[in-house]
């Protein structure tokens, strides 16, 4: 290596001999020279690509125009730079590297989805990517060449197996069930509504992927790997601090783990989070395996128990079965319950809406027992609210991650060059007054044919919120059908309005306030939740308590916690497990 032929002593002599003959002024002008040159030639490299890309701020050698992000929220930045430069898409560079950022749904539209072939695949992420999940991912898989794209392939299948529109129908019934679980906690502890929604979607998740619902709030595992899954979220969103600022100068991704501008990334090579899924898989397998036939019937077979059928089909290694597994069970659980906090939040600041919902669902479902599926077809003011609270403050609200053309590509006359990272807006889309007029209003009249809120918008949906193309949420079916049931049981149960203070005076409520995370969320706020009539408590009360009947063969605890996984391992091994180069877990030594 040249550090060590640098080390050499003969070597260290010439060096000296050199600086003796030429002098060090001059090698440091030399060296001065190369630099200025090298960086002048990047320089009007860059200032070539900005001729012919998006027009965006003019960027800064090396740092490019990453010292103009704000601190927080960058989507409203990017969102104020369209409509500066009048354009759907702008280029914004992170260090040497230009970014597209489109703000416009029909732009996205008619890139990530009518060229969806060439933008499948991923940019380099140097702190989500190369120091997280890597090519073993789904997420960050990256789809440049024939065996990445069939390596892609086989994972969206996988996943697909799991969570695609057919294949979730089968857990209607656990989401019917575990939403008036939760309608019952609503009506027992109000206050800790946010809870409620959080356990109910781990819940919902954790029987797809392992077999057995988590019946607490205080579940640590709840807690623990939704805040992850914020923390990970916030490793998405560009900025101009540490970890982040790895994307403006990559070469520091290179230095050991211990470093200070490291911090929050965990230790090179331990994959902590593959293992602990993999284990959390793992056991889920020997459980379901323990089951008699009689236990079984009825009972939706685990994800993780299809994937390990299905590992030597495909020779996936433990990270992959553990990402497949981590990704639904984490992400799922947080966008869920993040979207169903919106929805309460949305209620509190404008209860016109849901009065007008429960006026629906009195006249259709009456009060004598909860909506469920069958209703769906007849609760057209309920699917708009629906999609609204998927509109107004979307969840993922850069559109997850970002894509990447496999060839350079235009769009009306501008370059998008191969590679290049290109992030969809999804809070620029969703605030277009074009498509939606007083944008920061919650109205799921612009969901209803006719009204003077609707607009023309590209898709059937009406909302871009899962994504676009090969690259849109797997989970999206999985989520819709769970968050429609929780609105339309919740809405009909329950008045949501703000809470009341000390001096009968309403607790305003801040519809801006939210996380700074890709996957964000509203800030903490107080609200009041009661049930609208006697006769609706019990039939919640009722209700309830046959979904926890039916829900009992699906009881059942883990061994594993997050926060104490490595502590467990160090204690019963003699050393902490290894992951070799295939991926797969290996622990060096005996048991203690």
């Amino acid at each position: 290596m040249m550090i060590d032929k640098l080390a050499n002593p003969l070597t260290l002599v010439k060096l000296q001999q050199l600086l003796l003959d030429v002098g060090v002024v001059n090698v440091l002008l030399a060296v001065a020279a190369t630099t200025l040159a090298v960086l002048a030639v990047d320089y009007g490299r860059m200032l070539y690509l900005r001729a012919r890309m998006p027009p965006g701020p003019w960027p800064w050698p090396i740092v490019g125009n990453t010292y103009s992000l704000p601190a927080t929220k960058p989507w409203l930045y990017f969102e104020e730079l369209s409509q500066y430069y009048e354009v759907p898409l702008i280029t914004f560079w992170i260090g040497r590297n230009p970014t597209v950022w489109i703000n416009d749904a029909w732009c996205a539209h008619e890139i990530l989805e009518k060229k969806a072939q060439i933008y499948a695949s991923r940019p380099r992420m140097v702190v989500f990517g190369e120091l997280g999940t890597g090519q073993t991912n789904l997420v960050t898989m990256r789809v440049r060449n024939n065996a990445e794209r069939e390596n892609w392939r086989v994972h969206r299948k996988l996943m697909h197996l799991g969570v695609g529109v057919q294949a979730v129908r089968r857990y209607r019934d656990v989401q019917n069930n575990e939403s008036k679980v939760v309608a019952l906690d609503f009506l027992r502890e109000p206050a800790a509504y946010v809870k409620h929604l959080e356990r109910y979607a781990t819940s919902v998740v954790s029987v797809l992927a392992f077999g057995r619902r988590v019946a607490h709030f205080d579940d640590p595992i709840i807690t623990e790997v939704i805040a992850v899954m914020q923390h990970a979220a916030e490793l998405n969103v560009p900025g101009k601090s540490f970890p982040m600022l790895m994307e403006t100068f990559p070469v520091l991704a290179k230095f050991p783990r211990w470093m200070p501008w490291m911090k929050g990334i965990g230790s090179r090579g331990q994959k902590g989070g593959n293992y602990f899924f993999h284990s959390l898989a793992q056991e889920a397998v020997d459980q379901q395996a323990a089951k008699s036939d009689l236990e079984k019937v009825g009972v939706p077979q685990p994800f993780a128990d299809t994937l390990f059928k299905e590992s030597p089909k495909y020779n996936l290694s433990t990270e992959e079965l553990s990402s497949l597994t981590g990704n639904l069970f984490g992400a799922g659980s947080d966008t869920s319950s993040s979207t169903l906090i919106t929805f309460v939040l949305a209620c509190c600041a404008f209860p016109e809406a849901m009065h007008t919902a429960q006026a629906e669902l009195d006249r259709v479902v009456g009060r004598q027992r909860s909506p469920d599926w069958d209703d769906m077809d007849k609760l057209p003011y309920v699917a708009a609210l629906f999609k609204e609270v998927l509109r107004w403050r979307s969840v993922a609200i850069i559109g997850g991650q970002p894509h990447s053309p496999t060839q350079d590509d235009y769009y009306k006359g501008y370059y998008i060059p191969e590679g290049t990272w290109v992030q969809g807006n999804i809070w620029a889309i969703h605030h277009h007054a074009r498509e939606f007029p007083e944008p920061d209003r919650f109205l799921p009249e612009r969901y209803i044919k006719g009204s003077a809120y609707h607009r023309p918008f590209p898709g059937d949906r009406g909302y871009m919120t899962f994504g676009w193309g090969r690259r849109v949420c797997s989970g999206q079916a999985l989520a819709e059908q769970g968050v429609w049931i929780t609105i339309a049981r919740l809405l009909w149960a329950f008045s949501i309005n703000k809470a009341i203070d000390a001096h009968g005076k309403p607790v305003e409520v801040d519809i801006f306030a939210f996380t700074n995370g890709l996957n964000m969320r509203p800030q903490p706020f107080q609200c009041s939740i009661l049930p609208r009539t006697d006769e609706i408590r019990d039939t919640l009360e009722r209700e309830a308590q046959q979904a926890l009947i039916d829900l009992k063969p699906l009881d059942g605890e883990s061994k594993y916690r997050m926060s104490t996984f490595y502590q467990q391992q160090k204690s019963t091994f003699a050393a902490e497990p290894i992951i070799d180069e295939h991926g797969n877990v290996k622990i060096v030594n005996v048991k203690k």
